[in-house]
């Protein structure tokens, strides 16, 4: 079977659109690309100071990440359509969550049975429709977006999708304008369709509708400036200013990456009544405070990054301000936010937080050893807001990544990810996660 063929047969078999069957091969069908993505994922967490001592969540799956991107249609307009198809195995997972006296806790990687056990396997799927004219192309569908207001979440077996339309375009020398708006989420775990919420609502308090836009301009080949506001409906308005900049140094060079984040609230979070009804965030007030759960928060970070031969140094602040904790979309089924302090465990957004960041990395390919890196980070933060004085954690990360360069198995990704998180803001963890992964092109 040539290109050609199968790229058409995907397309036919997992859309079904008539139009395909008439897309031009020296556009449609012949600029497709398409892979499949296996990840083995082992995951083991370990919370301190839990009832019984039963703090241990453990699994094990297999995940199969099918992706295809079609080209476009010849002609002034181009119209092109995108494929995800995913699966999740278990392999091996904690029995049911609430059974008496339990050792490990399913829940981490697959979604549950009505009586707490890991289902066997769970799929989803997304289909996006593109079209393209000159620089500037629309998405409607399926969207998993990376951008200073909203960015999926890709950390355990499968990953986080979105739903909604998009708008990208770079008809403009040297700027780059998005705009959008998401319905759903698809969370990590799930196959379920979800609203869209921040940390701390409650009940059934959720919105359709989340609004982006913004830009990336380079004002010089090593400044780039950026502008992005979000709106989560009857929630919160952020707006986010960005500045990254690379200095080549006599000896090594400088990475320089300043974000500030201006978070207000919006809708049913900015009148007690909706409060009320849930639509809340997470933070810290005093007791009677009438502006409880309303978001207000503003977030500024800057992250220093040094580079020479295979060596990497990193070092960063931020501050968190404001009653309010740090507002993101989170659904409560695994989130990232862009924060420079978004890490393997905690995310050091409270209310009040201050935080250091200190990190040093090594590419092994400068000494011989292609494939081969490791990384260590320490996060200390303090000045948490709690009813109790001042709260603080600590966070340390070890990451070791090996990637095969040749042979049979070439592009074969090994990582092994180990962080720990101290405090009394949150309970105490331990965590390990063993990643194999390999992408098999087809097209």
């Amino acid at each position: 079977m040539n290109k050609s063929t199968l790229a058409l047969a995907i397309v036919a078999g997992i859309v079904g659109l008539p139009f395909v069957q008439q897309a031009s091969a020296t556009g449609f069908i012949e600029d497709s690309k398409a892979s499949l993505g296996l990840r083995n994922f082992y995951y083991d967490l370990n919370t301190k100071n839990t009832a019984n001592n039963n703090g241990e969540a453990s699994e094990w799956g297999q995940g199969f990440i099918f992706n295809y991107a079609s080209g476009y249609t010849e002609g002034t307009v181009g119209f092109g359509v995108d494929a995800i198809g995913l699966l999740g195995v278990k392999l091996d997972s904690g029995g049911t969550n609430t059974k008496a006296g339990r050792e490990r806790t399913p829940g981490q990687l697959f979604p549950l049975e009505s009586d707490g056990s890991a289902v066997d396997e769970y799929s989803k799927a997304g289909v996006t429709a593109k079209v393209k004219l000159s620089k500037t192309e629309a998405r409607l569908g399926t969207l998993q977006p990376k951008l200073p207001v909203v960015t999926f979440n890709d950390g355990r077996l499968l990953p986080q999708l979105f739903a909604g339309g998009q708008i990208t375009s770079s008809e403009i020398d040297n700027l780059t304008l998005t705009a959008g708006q998401l319905e759903h989420a698809k969370g990590r775990s799930s196959t379920d369709d979800t609203g869209l919420r921040i940390g701390g609502a409650s009940g059934d308090a959720d919105t359709n509708k989340f609004y982006f836009a913004g830009g990336d301009y380079k004002l010089s080949k090593d400044l780039t400036a950026q502008y992005y506001f979000g709106n989560l409906e009857d929630f919160y308005e952020q707006h986010f200013v960005g500045l990254v900049h690379n200095w080549a140094l006599p000896v090594g060079a400088l990475k320089s990456d300043l974000r500030y984040f201006d978070s207000s609230s919006d809708g049913k979070n900015a009148s007690a009544t909706g409060r009320s009804e849930g639509y809340r965030s997470s933070g810290y007030w005093a007791a009677g405070d009438a502006n409880s759960g309303k978001v207000d928060n503003q977030t500024w970070s800057t992250l220093f990054t040094y580079t020479l031969g295979g060596h990497a140094l990193d070092l960063g602040y931020q501050q968190v301000d404001g009653d309010s904790d740090f507002p993101f979309l989170n659904q409560g089924d695994g989130s990232s936010s862009y924060l420079i302090t978004d890490r393997q465990i905690g995310k050091f957004q409270n209310a009040g937080e201050r935080t250091w960041l200190a990190g040093y990395a090594y590419d092994f390919a400068k000494i011989g050893v292609p494939g081969l890196k490791a990384s260590v980070v320490y996060l200390s933060g303090d000045n948490i807001d709690a009813p109790d004085g001042e709260n603080k954690e600590l966070e340390r990360d070890l990451r070791l990544d090996y990637v095969l360069q040749d042979g049979a198995l070439k592009g074969l990704g090994l990582s092994w990810r180990n962080a720990s998180l101290r405090g009394n803001d949150s309970a105490d963890r331990d965590e390990n996660r063993l990643i194999v992964s390999y992408t098999l092109p087809l097209l």
